[in-house]
């Protein structure tokens, strides 16, 4: 067991569980956060397509969003009938998951797959989950005392790989992705590939050196932009990692990371829903679009209209929303 340094912000210790690999007798290491609270966050697995497959059989490979899992991958979700797109195999996508504490140890228990013929333990983890997971911890989870009666049509809880880290790296933001070591990975080319360092992913993942092996499963941090939405509103944690964007606020609102940045841009988004004027629950303000002529994209702006006076905030009556005074302070806009 070794020991991940401490930060200002946590005291973590870093595990790793050595899982059987399907190649000989070669074991792979995967960086296992431990964790004591109830807390949950935002994270990323790095999946490679293991065939051609739609959107919405990707989304529901992971029981995820459609939306979510095109917005983290920088899809136009105006695409024409989106949810048929065909991604090709092998492309490789960056999964959005809710990371949990569960049994003392980060990870995400929110995936299930329904077994089909010919389907085995070890075709479900490395295969179709791509070396996320190993057929023994499917096993374990499953409480399955002969992997090789499967029933068709069986459902079966897939444990997935997490870490959150405080949502910070070198206390800066970042969003945590899993990503499987593949035969070719250097330390030093994934670290050049996601901006950062073999240093800070020897740091991250509590390694010795930068010697890795197909299979391992890494944390890597991905800078992030987040929010100061206070934790009353619906979008409370939301972070955004660079380069990529999220809709928020029931599919109205565009949050966007820019490479490089850290802080979020926010405008309507171009889903096709009513958000033409959305009242606050219990109050007389509304959130509107309005076409206008300030330099935002696609010239639109966000205007909270009062129909009578209120003294309350803004953050305090549209939670549900969200904090629409952060919103207007990331567009710099005048109320």
């Amino acid at each position: 067991m070794r020991n991940r340094r401490p930060t200002s912000f946590h005291f973590l210790t870093t595990l790793f569980l050595y899982i059987s690999s399907n190649v000989g007798l070669v074991t792979s290491k995967s960086t296992i956060e431990p964790c004591s609270n109830s807390n949950s966050c935002n994270a990323l697995l790095g999946y490679t397509l293991y065939t051609d497959l739609k959107v919405s059989e990707v989304a529901s490979l992971f029981q995820i969003d459609p939306i979510s899992l095109l917005t983290s991958n920088s899809i136009d979700i105006s695409y024409p009938d989106v949810d048929n797109h065909i991604l090709p195999s092998q492309l490789f996508l960056k999964i959005p998951i809710l990371c949990s504490c569960l049994d003392g140890i980060r990870k995400s228990l929110s995936t299930h797959y329904k077994t089909r013929p010919s389907d085995t333990l070890s075709s479900i983890a490395g295969t179709i989950y791509a070396g996320l997971v190993s057929a023994d911890q499917i096993k374990d989870a499953n409480s399955i005392s002969d992997p090789s009666l499967l029933d068709i049509g069986q459902t079966l809880v897939v444990p997935l790989p997490c870490t959150c880290f405080n949502g910070t790296d070198n206390s800066l933001p970042a969003i945590y992705m899993s990503y499987v070591v593949q035969s070719l990975d250097t330390m030093a080319g994934i670290a050049s590939r996601y901006s950062t360092t073999s240093t800070d992913l020897m740091t991250v993942n509590s390694l010795g050196s930068v010697a890795i092996d197909a299979g391992d499963i890494l944390a890597i941090p991905l800078s992030a932009c987040a929010s100061n939405y206070p934790r009353y509103a619906s979008d409370f944690g939301l972070s955004v990692p660079n380069g990529s964007y999220a809709i928020t606020a029931s599919h109205c609102v565009q949050c966007s990371c820019g490479i490089g940045s850290s802080n979020l841009y926010c405008m309507p988004a171009s889903l096709a829903v009513s958000c033409s004027s959305m009242q606050c629950r219990n109050s007389n303000l509304m959130l509107e679009m309005l076409r206008g002529n300030r330099a935002l994209p696609a010239a639109m702006l966000l205007r909270v209209v009062t129909v009578a006076m209120s003294m309350e905030p803004l953050s305090l009556c549209c939670p549900h929303l969200l904090n629409l005074d952060a919103l207007v302070h990331s567009n710099s806009l005048r109320l």
